[in-house]
Parts: C-alpha cells; sequence; structure tokens
C-alpha cells in the first residue's frame, strides 16, 4: 500500500532500542506483539520491519523497506544501492584491527602476510587495498575477537565501542579504519506520497535532536540589570522579555546548552536574576 512508509529496524540489540527510543520519542506509536515481524504504528503512516541489521541495506535496496535504521558501517559492507539521508548520532562505534596484547606493534606493514578474522571483508580490504597491503583475510560471521586466541587468526578487524571485549580477549586496537554510528537510509526513488511521510518523519526527528541537550530557562528579574542579563544569557535568537505586575520587574525567558547551564546559572545571579526556573526541553521546533 503506497500510503505507508516501511521502515526496517535491527530485530534486537542496542540499534534495536535506539531506534525504537528513536520512534516513541516522535510521537509514534507501534502495535506491540511477542513474536513480530511486522508492527503497524497506530497513529502515523508507518510501519516497522524487524530485521537482521547485515539484511537492512539489501532489504531497503530491493524496495521491501523503504527506509531502514542501520550502522553506517553495515551500508558500507553491503554496497547495496541506498541513499543514506540522515545520521542519527546514537549507537556510535568505529571498526578497528587490533592485534595480541603482547605482540610490538611498529605500524601497518606488520599486517603484511598476516591472516586477519573478521565479519566486514569488503570494508577491510579496500582499506588493505588502498594501503598496498596483501593479508589473508578470514571472514568470520560472529566472535571474531576469539580468534587469535584459537590460532585462527594473527589478528582482526571488527567493531569496538568500549574496548572492553579487546581487554578481555588480551588484544589491543592498533588501528582506526572508520567511525560508525546509526543512519537513515532509503530506497532511490521514493513515491510523493512516501516521500512526503519521509519529510514528515525527519521533521520529527530533527525537533527532537534540537531538544537535548537544552534546558527552557525562566526567570524575574529588575529592569536596570536586564542589558547585563541579557549579555550572560545565551538564546535562539534573543531572551523572550515580559513585563511583570510588579513595577520595574520583568520576566526573561531563554533557551540554554546543558553544558552550559551552571556557569550561566551562576553569572545571572551575580547579575540580579531571581526566582529562576530550569524546565526540560523535549522538543524544539524552530
Amino acid at each position: 500500500m503506497d500510503s505507508i512508509l516501511r521502515i526496517a529496524i535491527q530485530t534486537k540489540g542496542r540499534l534495536n532500542e535506539d531506534s525504537m527510543a528513536l520512534l516513541t520519542e516522535t510521537g509514534i506509536k507501534l502495535v506491540a506483539s511477542s513474536r513480530r515481524l511486522i508492527s503497524p504504528a497506530k497513529n502515523f503512516p508507518l510501519e516497522a520491519l524487524f530485521l537482521r541489521d547485515d539484511d537492512i541495506p539489501q532489504c531497503v535496496a530491493d524496495g521491501v523497506a523503504d527506509i531502514g535504521i542501520v550502522g553506517k558501517n553495515e551500508v558500507a559492507e553491503q554496497q547495496q544501492t541506498v541513499e543514506t539521508i540522515k545520521h542519527l548520532g546514537f549507537s556510535k562505534c568505529r571498526l578497528s584491527l587490533a592485534i595480541p596484547k603482547d605482540i610490538e606493534y611498529a605500524g601497518l606493514d606488520w599486517f603484511a602476510g598476516k591472516k586477519i578474522a573478521t565479519s566486514y571483508p569488503r570494508i577491510l580490504k579496500d582499506f588493505l587495498t588502498t594501503n598496498n597491503i596483501k593479508a589473508d583475510i578470514h571472514f568470520i560471521a560472529g566472535s571474531v575477537e576469539i580468534a587469535p586466541g584459537i590460532g585462527l587468526s594473527d589478528a582482526i578487524f571488527d567493531i569496538v565501542s568500549s574496548g572492553s571485549t579487546l581487554v578481555s580477549n588480551r588484544l589491543k586496537e592498533v588501528q582506526n579504519i572508520m567511525d560508525s554510528e546509526a543512519v537513515i537510509v532509503a530506497t532511490p526513488n521514493l513515491s510523493k506520497e512516501k516521500q512526503a511521510i519521509l519529510d514528515e518523519l525527519i521533521f520529527r526527528i530533527e525537533a527532537v535532536e534540537k531538544g537535548r541537550g537544552k534546558k527552557y530557562i525562566l526567570l524575574n528579574a529588575p529592569n536596570d540589570k536586564l542589558e547585563q542579563i541579557i549579555k550572560v544569557l545565551p538564546g535562539m535568537t534573543s531572551p523572550t522579555i515580559m513585563p511583570l505586575a510588579k513595577s520595574g520587574w520583568s520576566s526573561l525567558h531563554s533557551v540554554i546548552n546543558e553544558s552550559e547551564f551552571w556557569e550561566v546559572i551562576g553569572n545571572l545571579k551575580k547579575n540580579g536574576a531571581e526566582g529562576i526556573l530550569v524546565i526540560p526541553i523535549e522538543k524544539m521546533i524552530l
């Protein structure tokens, strides 16, 4: 049905959790099911198709799904004809080369003639070719990190997040090849109707993103202190100022970054601000 946008989402794992949380933040409610392959939304023209992450690029390229949320690393590895339309900033990781902890590493030439285990042979092959290194690439579908320990390979090329898995397997990261995060990919040439639905979805996602790390601040101040307070009170354009019933006083409203919160609050108090109220921002529409 052309009036429904189908989105492919990873079946389980951190990317699934982050993707589902994002849809919830955009106000989209999927029909819950314990054994689900497809979940329609109750209040938005969208349905979710749950797949393995490495199947998502092909399903989007083939038009089985219109869009998908998938790791940038899978898009690079699968090399399907999809359009990356938005970076989402979550599920961040990197793809790196790692070797046994006790081995001395002098540079990329160390990998020449070595056997490297990986679940991402295409990305690794492109990197080795670019750097004129000939190595034996050994494909493993999972648990790549155990390969050196059981004598299956000399090194690995795999996803690294915190690095704890490498440490527990007595490996060390020696070369970051690419950084990854969740992205939205789309099948080429969406219909006009589906493109309109996608545009609305992106609008909602960006509203959620703009609200992250921001606080809405309200305060009261004497009018003769307004100029000094405005100088230390950042806003999207300028603070909103409204007169209070109390003569000679005004209320100021603005938005500040959470990272600047305590510094800004301290400066406001020094400059005469009173009754400071700070409210979390769920979404921002600019």
